[in-house]
């Protein structure tokens, strides 16, 4: 089997002897594999991207808070405005609406007059401050007032470095989120994304809202299915540095890595077990694309799957007891559920004739995918205890969701404009939020667990 990604790669300035390479390598197989292909050709021929990211909130919820987040008293000598960040974090949850604070700018020791902003229909107030200690340091401290019960809430007290700032935030952005809602705020969890600038891919691990982009890896060739482990300190991926698809894992805070899977033909599309012991991987060395159980130290991988068509896209139930993935063994590409020591799979998408990406929310309640309608690729959410399926995307080149550890959002590549980007949506496709780039090509999100 040819490593499709490289080949166009090595000819992504000849669109002549691309249409040769795809009928040569019989991606037209099926459509789904011609589509693997032109996401590779696609990933060659987009521009220079950008690490850092815009916030752009749209669509209107039926619940949602009403919140004012006055301005910090001493953000304005701070390298980070904490107040804008915590809004921003809060309207992307979809759970909050908010508030003009009219240029107030109150700080955690202010008593306000919550009459006021009750007249503003506010709900809930935060109110703060963010000062620079003589070590370098900052202090910052809030307050969450219940503007209707006439009641703090919570506060909240944490020094930290100033390239932590951002951190400190979203932390307080959690505890806000905890308070308000009764879930576990997300906004101080990570994710993982590829860009391709020029001739040059790199692997970035980022805040949940796209920021405080560093790079984890980067490599003239192509780097595909970034996957988070179960504790967030390692990530599996594909790299075709070695002129193939070799699986690695890659320890974040040391920066070493190691190969997990360099088998004949291709390694690809790894997923962590949920005790972060194994990786399922797709294989093709015995011929066809199977899925395979391998240690996540390495060593010979354990079949899974014995069908006559291509098994890829693993993706594990939060119990680990089973496994989703993608067969095009009935003919064309489907969701199927095994056991997660393989056996029998049973389908599970029948709406439409072309599903792929399965991902399971944390919570073992739905499953987000990509189905192709009418030549367009919509993220479809299904409630898995019913089957009940809906698209809840408006764009129509869909692909990678990733569920955030809460279960509440799905972080997923698109392209809005004519432009590559990462969303987050809520589960029912109200609210949006767009990360976009400054142009290029933006890919492969994965969204990592809580922080210990």
């Amino acid at each position: 089997m040819y490593d499709q990604e490289v080949v166009i790669c090595k000819y992504g300035a000849d669109l002549g002897m691309i249409s040769v390479l795809l009928n040569f390598l019989a991606f037209d197989r099926t459509s789904w594999l011609r589509r693997v292909a032109m996401t590779g050709l696609m990933a060659c021929l987009m521009g220079s991207a950008w690490a850092q990211f815009r916030v752009e909130v749209t669509g209107v919820g039926l619940t949602q808070v009403p919140l004012a987040v006055a301005a910090f008293k001493g953000e304005d000598a701070s390298p980070q405005k904490i107040s804008a960040i915590l809004m921003a974090d809060l309207e992307r949850s979809g759970q909050f609406r908010s508030i003009d604070p009219a240029g107030a700018s109150l700080d955690e020791l202010s008593r306000p007059d919550l009459s006021q902003w009750r007249q503003r229909n506010a709900d809930a107030l935060v109110v703060g401050s963010v000062s620079r200690l003589a070590d370098g340091r900052f202090d910052v401290r809030a307050r969450l007032w219940d503007v209707v019960g006439g009641q703090m809430r919570g506060e909240y007290k944490e020094v930290v470095l100033a390239a932590d700032l951002r951190l400190s935030a979203h932390r307080l952005a959690d505890q806000i989120y905890e308070k308000l809602t009764g879930d576990k705020g997300v906004f101080a969890t990570r994710i993982s994304y590829v860009t391709k600038s020029a001739s040059r891919y790199t692997l970035w691990v980022a805040d949940s809202d796209g920021e405080g982009a560093q790079a984890a890896l980067a490599s003239p060739e192509p780097i595909i299915s970034p996957s988070w482990s179960p504790t967030g300190s390692q990530l599996a991926y594909v790299s075709f540095e070695s002129k193939k698809p070799v699986i690695y894992v890659h320890e974040l805070a040391s920066g070493k890595r190691r190969v997990v899977a360099n088998f004949k033909g291709s390694n690809s599309a790894p997923t962590w077990s949920p005790d972060g012991k194994s990786l399922v991987v797709t294989l093709s060395r015995d011929g066809g694309s199977q899925l395979f159980q391998v240690d996540a130290q390495g060593g010979e991988p354990r079949r899974l799957t014995q069908s006559n068509g291509i098994d890829t896209e693993p993706a594990f139930s939060p119990d680990g007891r089973l496994i989703y993935f993608v067969s095009d063994r009935g003919g064309s590409p489907q969701i199927y559920r095994m056991p997660a020591a393989g056996g029998n799979a049973e389908r599970v998408t029948f709406s439409g004739t072309y599903n792929i990406s399965p991902t399971v929310s944390p919570d073992g309640r739905w499953l987000a995918y990509v189905s192709r309608i009418g030549g367009q690729f919509k993220l479809h959410m299904m409630e898995l205890a019913s089957g009940q399926a809906n698209g809840i995307s408006d764009t129509v080149a869909d692909e990678k969701p990733s569920f955030a550890p809460n279960s509440k959002l799905v972080v997923y590549a698109t392209q809005v404009q004519g432009r590559e980007a990462l969303m987050t949506t809520t589960l029912d496709g109200k609210i949006k939020a767009r990360l976009a780039g400054q142009g290029g090509d933006i890919r492969e999100p994965d969204w990592g667990p809580f922080r210990n």
